[in-house]
């Protein structure tokens, strides 16, 4: 039993568990809620620490070859104007890596292809009274089941679910290639817009909104009405939408943090762990190096609760700092007086490096 595990959620961070604890030796299984794996979704980021994570599970050369690596990008005023510019050839001076914009659709079949056949049951919820029974069926339970993890609820109660961050998101894909990355700020509201692979555009679009509403004229006339007086290449991507296209999500954030990532056998990872805004780009980031660095700790350690503390300590302090630095990202692009000091200050921040890569 103790080479056993048990994975709650066949996302990006539950399949790349898997993978890992399967090139161990481990017997693994993954229970998914959904039905079957998403065949739509937007471009993610996929920076170097996560390609590094990739590499260890095999797929990070096909995640090279499909996606787009991002080659440059600015920030902008909504008049077009460049507040900053991103320096792309620095991190990959860094890193030896670039960052790589993937479809979350293509991703996931790279790492269920990965997987293999029969790893993941898909139609199998797995609620958080059943955990104490998993603790004593397998080896390890890791809760990777998101950012309204019941997992997360039954372990620390509900003072730590997930609250909305104020924000409001749109986003999706439209026909023709766009070759850099640009993401516009203005009065508290943006707009990004990044290649993806098949020759698409991904666009973003974020602002502060009451929670849970939305538009009774539609959602592109809700983003005409916000940002269709905004530079040329905001007003393509919105001339090209079509209704059913449009994606609009609340955004929502873990606070308080965790005290911990572990209780009993049971460790939590990625959102379920983390849940942070998606302002730096990393949700999917953190939840593939959680999966390879939990892995590579069970694989390592004498047992499982010695395994599971490494985890905690190498990962809930690194994850705490993205948070934090995300949520202040939030908080700058949300400015809506003094925009050329935030602005300034966007500057500094890019200067000085931004986020860990």
């Amino acid at each position: 039993m103790e080479s056993s595990a048990i994975i709650i959620g066949g996302g990006i961070g539950g399949l790349a568990t898997a993978i890992a604890l399967r090139a161990g030796g481990w017997q693994v299984e993954v229970r998914e809620r959904a039905d079957a794996a998403p065949s739509t979704g937007t471009a993610l980021g996929l920076w170097p620490s996560a390609l590094r994570a990739l590499d260890t599970l095999g797929v990070g050369g096909a995640v090279r070859a499909l996606g787009r690596p991002q080659t440059g990008g600015a920030f902008l005023r909504p008049d077009g104007r460049r507040i900053a510019r991103i320096d792309v050839a620095e991190l990959e001076r860094r890193t030896g890596d670039a960052v790589h914009l993937l479809s979350r659709p293509a991703l996931l079949g790279l790492l269920h292809d990965a997987a293999g056949p029969g790893v993941v049951r898909f139609g199998t919820p797995v609620e958080g009274a059943q955990l104490p029974d998993l603790e004593r069926a397998y080896g390890v339970v890791i809760a990777a089941d998101g950012l309204n993890s019941p997992a997360r609820t039954a372990l620390f109660g509900p003072s730590y679910r997930a609250v909305y961050a104020g924000v409001t998101g749109w986003r999706g894909t439209v026909d023709g290639d766009t070759g850099a990355v640009t993401e516009t700020w203005g009065e508290g509201r943006r707009f990004g817009i990044t290649p993806q692979e098949g020759g698409r555009t991904n666009w973003f679009a974020a602002g502060p909104e009451p929670e849970g509403t939305r538009s009774p004229d539609g959602e592109i006339a809700a983003l005409r009405a916000r940002f269709g007086h905004w530079h040329a290449g905001v007003r393509d991507i919105l001339d090209r939408l079509g209704e059913g296209e449009v994606l609009r999500h609340d955004l929502y954030r873990l606070d308080p943090p965790l005290p911990s990532y572990v209780r009993g056998r049971t460790a939590l990872i990625g959102d379920a762990a983390h849940a942070m805004t998606p302002d730096l780009g990393r949700g999917a980031c953190e939840a593939l190096v959680d999966g390879v660095e939990l892995a590579a700790a069970l694989l390592a350690a004498p047992d499982v609760p010695a395994a599971l503390r490494a985890y905690d300590a190498r990962r809930r302090p690194a994850t705490r700092k993205l948070a934090r630095a995300a949520r202040v990202m939030s908080r700058m692009a949300r400015v809506r007086h003094c925009t050329g000091v935030r602005n300034a200050a966007l500057r500094a921040a890019l200067t000085l490096g931004g986020p860990p890569a």
